[in-house]
């Protein structure tokens, strides 16, 4: 098998990085917290050939208190980089992660302004409802090496606990409204009017909201899209029930009156679910209307607002990355348009 670039990279930082601080930046050594962690597919353990076209490599990524990254930045990636070997176990410390030596070293608070958009552990339901839920994985996936400090160690463990019940719960329920609401009943309402463009976005959009609607119910974060599905299939209890409708809705070759059929299946078992674990109440079979389609998951929205407490009622959850998106915005800004177009490999045809 093998050996993972996290493991390759853990043995890159003990044997070489490590001794190099040790000797040169010793505050920093003694506060920083050194692992694989944040971005990447490598972080996840889910990088495959194709995961090495671009910012794949050797990578140590480092997480300094603000004022020791403001000090010491440049001179850790120069002192470091002048100090390396030209390859580590048949990877190129030119060709890594990070340009150079592959050491990644970042400000702890602003790398969880750029995830969480707090720079601090979230202290109430509200601040717990404003954080995308697909960048809480990049706090708590990888593999921490280093941290004497413990700072960055507590933050994983308070997100490693998973949300307060009644933020899981309102949650819950805004993925409810929004699956049958904004999903379902939408579907329904496009395919009697034969609006295909609208019955692809409200599908894709229903569907993908009744897997992430299972991540909660299995109390377990959903990633980034991209790696949803690897992700999905891991559920301690969910995957085995959801996984046949959810492959079969996927396929261009099912109908879009089965693919309807097939969401409403997934609303059964989310709603015997939430039933199963006392969420909401036992209920009534309930019929199909022939116009709004099986708006059953809006029943569990409205049962479980009802039940929660006055403040949190009216917070919509972020979801989506709209704080690493900002610094994205001004990371590319910055750049000459040739490097950008590097990195995304256009070439001249």
């Amino acid at each position: 098998m093998t050996e993972s670039i996290i493991e390759v990279s853990r043995e890159f930082f003990e044997q070489i990085v490590k001794p190099i601080l040790a000797e040169h930046f010793p505050e920093v050594l003694a506060q920083t917290a050194f692992g694989i962690f944040g971005y990447g597919s490598e972080a996840l353990r889910l990088d495959d050939e194709y995961s090495r076209d671009h910012h794949w490599g050797l990578r140590i990524d480092a997480l300094l208190p603000d004022e020791l990254f403001q000090r010491h930045r440049q001179e850790l990636i120069e002192r470091v980089g002048t100090n390396l070997p030209a390859t580590f176990h048949g990877h190129s410390l030119r060709e890594g992660h990070v340009a150079g030596a592959g050491l990644a070293p970042d400000s702890l608070p602003a790398f969880l302004r750029r995830t969480i958009g707090l720079d601090h552990p979230p202290q109430t339901y509200e601040e717990w409802l404003r954080i995308p839920e697909e960048d809480i994985i990049h706090l708590v996936n990888g593999e921490i090496w280093h941290d004497p400090s413990g700072k960055f160690s507590e933050i994983r463990a308070v997100f490693a606990g998973y949300y307060p019940e009644p933020v899981r719960l309102r949650r819950i329920a805004h993925w409810c409204r929004y699956f049958s609401g904004m999903g379902t009943y939408a579907l329904k309402r496009a395919l009697l009017r034969q609006n295909e463009y609208y019955a692809n976005v409200t599908f894709t959009r229903a569907l993908r909201l009744g897997v992430q609607l299972a991540f909660l119910l299995d109390k377990q974060y959903f990633p980034y899209d991209k790696w949803t599905m690897a992700y999905f299939a891991r559920l301690p209890r969910l995957a085995e029930p959801l996984l046949p409708p959810v492959n079969e809705a996927v396929k261009l070759s099912t109908p879009w009156e089965r693919k309807l059929e097939l969401l409403h299946q997934m609303a059964d078992i989310l709603d015997e679910t939430m039933v199963a674990d006392g969420i909401i109440e036992p209920h009534p079979k309930f019929a199909v209307s022939p116009t709004s389609g099986y708006r059953l998951m809006e029943h569990a929205y409205a049962e479980i607002l009802k039940k929660l407490p006055p403040e949190i009622r009216p917070i919509v959850p972020v979801w989506d990355q709209i704080y690493m998106e900002s610094f994205h915005s001004a990371y590319v800004a910055s750049l000459d348009l040739d490097v950008w177009d590097g990195l995304l490999n256009l070439k001249e045809a």
